[in-house]
Order: C-alpha cells, then structure tokens, then sequence
C-alpha cells in the first residue's frame, strides 16, 4: 500500500515528496494537470529556501540555474529615475552562506525537484484528479476522475488556493479577496531592452514590469490590467501586453512576442482554519495565501514541506509517535499568520510608494523576507531554552568545522539528511556522544577559536541537539546527556 500520497506537484509537493523518499517512505504523487506547468510564476528562492534545497541535493543545479543579484531599473511616468539592488554588497558568512536571494523561474525549481525526486524512483502522474476521499482511523482512501482509487495511511494536499482537498474537507479559508483581477502577468520575449535588470515602469496610469530570466529569451511581465469600456479588467493578451508597454513606457521601439503564458492574479489575503483532518494535512497555497510583496509564495510553501517531512517520515519509520504531528500545525500555522500580514504591509508599502518618482517594489521587503530569522521558540519541540540570543526552535547557524577526517567542512554538512544532530561542544560533551539512537549523529567539536560557540549564543562546554530539518531541539550541559536522551524518548517512538 502507498504510504502517502501527495495531491499537487508543484515546489510544496515536490520538496514534500522528496523529502519522504529519502526516508524510504513509500510515495505518490498525483496531480490533476496533463503536462507540467510552463509558466514562469514565482521566480525567487529566499536564503532559507536555499538551504533547504542544498540539503536535498539541489544547491548547485540551483546555483547554475539562477542569479543571486538582479538591479532594479526604475522609471517613472516613462522617464528614467535610478537603479538599485536590493542584496548589493550582500555576502555570505560563517553563519549564514546565502547572502542573497536567487532569482530563476519557478519552472525551473520544479524541474530540478523531478529530477531529484526520481531518483528516488518516485515520478509525478499527470493527468490524475482526485476529485474525492475517504478516512478512518487506519488510512485514506483517495478517488480519481475515472474511477481509480489510492488506498494510503496519510494524504497531504499541495494543490493550490482553490484546493479540492481543502474544499472536502469544509476547512474554511479565512481572510478577504479582491472580486476583479489588480495584475495581468505572462511570459514574453522582448526585443529592445538591456536583460542585465529588472525593469520597472510607474507612474499616475499604474504600474508595468519586465524581469528577465537568465540563459533564456524569458521574460516575466506583471502590469497593471487593461480596463475595458465598462472600466473592468480585460483579459491579458499579447496584443494587450503591447498595448501596456507603449503606455506605461512610452516606447514605440520595445517589442514583445511569443506570448507562452497568460494569467492575471487577484488580492487574496487567506489562511486555513486548520492545517490537519485526521490523516491529511494542508501545505503550501492549500493552506494559506497572500500578497506577492517580498516574495514568500514559494517559499512559505518549500517551508511547510520541509517540516511537515521529517516529522511524518519519523512517524511512519517507528521514531516517534503520532502526536509529533501536531506539532506541523503547532509550528506552521503562526508562519503563515506571519507571512499574511508582512505581505500585506509589504502591499500597502508598494503601493504607496510607486506613486513616488525612485521607488520600486523593493519597498515591500517591510520585514525580513530571508526567512533565515523565522522560529519555532514556541513550540512543545523547543526545550532546554538558554538565555542566549539563539534559543530552541531557532534556525541552527552553519559554521565552519573540522569533517571526521580532520579535513574543513561545515556544520551543514553535518545536518544534512534526515537524522537528529547532537554536537558536543569541548571535551566535557564527548563522553555524552555514545550510546546515542543510529537516528542521532554524534559530531565532537573541539571549537578553539569560539566561533561555533559564539554563533550559538553559549560559552563553556554544551551539547546542542539540532533537529532534521535543521532547527534547535535544546541545548544542555555537558553532564547533562539524559535531556538529550529523554527529549528524544519524548517524541513517543
């Protein structure tokens, strides 16, 4: 029997699925679409994101796939104003090795996950619908257009706003929506401008963008809508398009073409009541929704599979027991709460500020976006907390460190996976490092020059335990190895 069955193959499922067979859990993933997406739509991975995608395997497709600087090319009223970027000067540190965001389609993340993820052996059936489902206390039963049906001890819904799952469910999706389209938004090629920035064109008629893509003839459009006669939102078009950029930037030399994706996009500020029913859990847009300031969609929704994986993934090996799945509501449901508002103050901002000759949507970055700094202190996992300013259910920092064979490597190296990660800081911890579960990996650190402590906000000798989606357990003393032993009892293996 399919263990778990994911509805929606987009970045959510995908890191999901990804993250569930390379446990060795049995999954599938179904979604209702005949052919993959070819849409450009999100095309931002944040320094989070990043991390998460490397541990997985993807940092340097990523890398070779993307930028991490794009300038912002502001113009106002068709004149231009300035340029800016938003990460110049951003470096990466001991602590944190994305400095910047990446820029590249979100085509592209998804591809890279197929490709990963069937190499697990697991591939995404397109053209399969769930249009029903059923549960019990011993599993879902999942049915498909055309009859077939999917028996699995748990689905997870990554199957957008307007999900089906959801909808089946009667959780309510709370918030507020704009009834008539504020953005217009395709994929064009563009003859006549400079591919080095992210065009942006504003002024007292709206607003109209064009952001290139790398080794492509791609660009991503976004404008304010057409309006028709009777002053509502015409549908975009290639025609229309053209009609937006001699508006907005008064060019008659600036040609588009090769329209490949058309769609227009809605204000929808929206959060699920609740992010479990039983045996199927809500991830991604399922289960929240909100303004594209800052660029979180994606993200948020990488986010949410990367913790709800390893927590079902232990449930399911016999590490932990049922109740550690609570706690994917426990920790995420605040993020999103989080990320609407920021969203929406990022909205506000832009849309205030592009009155504004000078300013472009990098006014909307009204918080920090990098998703670096996004904890879990309140969690019923965060224990042992210190008085430090890095605490449990805290982002664990990277820093360099000596590898088993003495050679230089990097915390994260040692976290990637799906294992807990004890480190025992000086040689007061290592007596504390044996005798540990095979799902826990022991890394003795000598830290001579402090920099590991000091990241970690402790002095003296500790032991940290790091969970596997790389966040603090609970820090504890050396003579302490009983809190990491009963921690770990504690999540009812």
């Amino acid at each position: 029997m399919t263990t778990v069955v994911i509805a929606g193959a987009g970045p959510t499922g995908l890191t999901l699925a990804c993250g569930l067979a390379r446990q060795g859990v049995a999954v599938r993933v179904i979604d209702r679409a005949p052919e993959f997406p070819t849409g450009s739509r999100g095309k931002t991975l944040n320094p989070r994101s990043l991390e998460i995608l490397a541990d997985l395997g993807l940092g340097e497709g990523l890398a070779a796939a993307g930028r991490t600087h794009l300038p912002f090319r502001k113009y106002f009223d068709g004149e231009f104003v300035n340029e800016t970027e938003p990460f110049a000067g951003a470096e990466a540190t001991a602590a944190i090795p994305y400095a910047a965001s990446l820029w590249l389609p979100q085509t592209r993340v998804e591809r890279l996950l197929r490709e990963r993820l069937a190499g697990f052996g697991v591939r995404v059936e397109r053209g399969t619908e769930l249009v029903d489902l059923r549960q019990d206390g011993a599993g879902v039963e999942v049915r498909l257009a055309g009859g077939g049906r999917i028996a699995a001890e748990y689905l997870v819904a990554c199957d957008g706003g307007r999900s089906t799952v959801r909808k089946l469910l009667g959780i309510p999706f709370v918030g507020t929506g704009d009834p008539e389209p504020v953005m217009v938004c395709g994929d064009v090629e563009v003859e006549g401008l400079d591919p080095a920035a992210w065009h942006q064109w504003f002024g007292p008629q709206g607003a109209f963008m064009l952001c290139p893509f790398p080794g492509t003839r791609r660009w991503q459009l976004q404008s304010s809508p057409e309006t028709g006669t009777d002053g509502r939102p015409v549908a975009p078009s290639l025609e229309g398009f053209q009609r937006l950029a001699a508006l907005h930037t008064g060019r008659a030399d600036l040609r588009l073409d090769n329209a490949t994706w058309l769609s227009t996009w809605r204000v929808n500020v929206r959060m699920a009541e609740r992010y479990r029913e039983g045996r199927v859990f809500l991830a991604g847009d399922c289960a929240h929704v909100h303004p594209t300031a800052g660029g979180l969609g994606m993200n948020t929704g990488i986010q949410d599979a990367w913790n709800l994986a390893w927590k079902l993934g232990y449930v399911l090996r016999g590490l932990a027991g049922p109740a550690l799945l609570d706690t994917y509501q426990e920790e995420r449901l605040p993020i999103a709460a989080w990320t609407l508002d920021v969203t929406s103050a990022g909205m506000a901002a832009v849309t205030e500020g592009i009155t504004t000759p000078g300013i472009g949507v990098e006014v909307g970055r009204v918080g920090d976006l990098t998703g670096i700094a996004l904890t879990y202190r309140w969690s019923s996992l965060a224990a042992g907390r210190p008085a430090g300013p890095v605490r449990a259910g805290d982002r664990a920092p990277d820093s360099p460190c000596p590898a088993p064979d003495g050679g230089p490597a990097r915390l994260f190296e040692h976290f990637a996976g799906d294992h807990f990660t004890l480190l025992g800081l000086g040689p007061g911890a290592r007596p504390a490092l044996a005798g540990l579960p095979a799902h826990v990996r022991p890394v003795p650190l000598a830290d001579p020059d402090g920099a590991i402590r000091r990241a970690y906000g402790i002095t003296g000798d500790a032991l940290v335990l790091v969970r596997p989606d790389n966040h603090i357990a609970l820090t504890a003393p050396p003579t302490a190895p009983d809190a990491v032993l009963g921690y770990l009892a504690g999540l009812g293996a």
